[in-house]
């Protein structure tokens, strides 16, 4: 099934009847709001209560703490993107050629695996909460999307050797 297929809004089969039927209904609309109401809150807290937490971290921290703020912004613009074409294509603001345009242009990045939780333990408790938020909301969407387009997501797994190697390289100095 390709792109054209899953935006035809002439089609009414398998995953592409549920990826219609999908941004069109309150579901959709519950995620919708919880997309942009975490784009909201980060701004909120990147642009206040953060600066503060973040002048307050030794240096190290404070780089690992804009890395994550930065990677956290970038996870989250693809995700407000890929609601928006969604919504405009479930309300008629796209036609089928735009959407496939703008599909292309949005796709949901693979998924980058978070820091070892030792490095991730440092940083602001709210600053962690926000990343694990939009953790599960990227892994909820990549979910839908090979729903919608009837090609499943492939999982990225957590590897826990590395995660031990860069806590035990962490801790005795050594860079990888």
């Amino acid at each position: 099934m390709n792109d054209a297929q899953l935006l035809d809004p002439q089609t009414e089969e398998g995953a592409i009847s549920f990826a219609r039927g999908f941004v069109r209904s309150e579901a959709f609309m519950l995620l919708f709001r919880e997309g942009m109401g975490l784009v909201e809150d980060t701004a909120g807290y990147l642009d206040g209560d953060g600066r503060k937490d973040a002048a307050a971290l030794p240096r190290e921290t404070a780089l690992t703490y804009a890395t994550e703020s930065m990677r956290l912004t970038t996870r989250l613009m693809q995700i407000a993107s890929w609601l928006l074409v969604q919504r405009a294509v479930a309300e008629g603001e796209l036609t089928a050629e735009q959407a496939r345009t703008e599909h292309n242009k949005v796709k949901m990045g693979d998924p980058m695996p978070p820091p070892a939780e030792h490095i991730v333990a440092q940083l602001p408790e709210r600053l962690r909460d926000l990343m694990a938020h939009s953790f599960r909301l990227q892994e909820r969407i990549r979910h839908l999307e090979g729903q919608m387009s009837g090609v499943a997501p492939v999982r990225e797994s957590v590897n826990p050797v590395l995660n031990q190697l860069a806590s035990l390289e962490a801790r005795l100095g050594f860079g990888r």
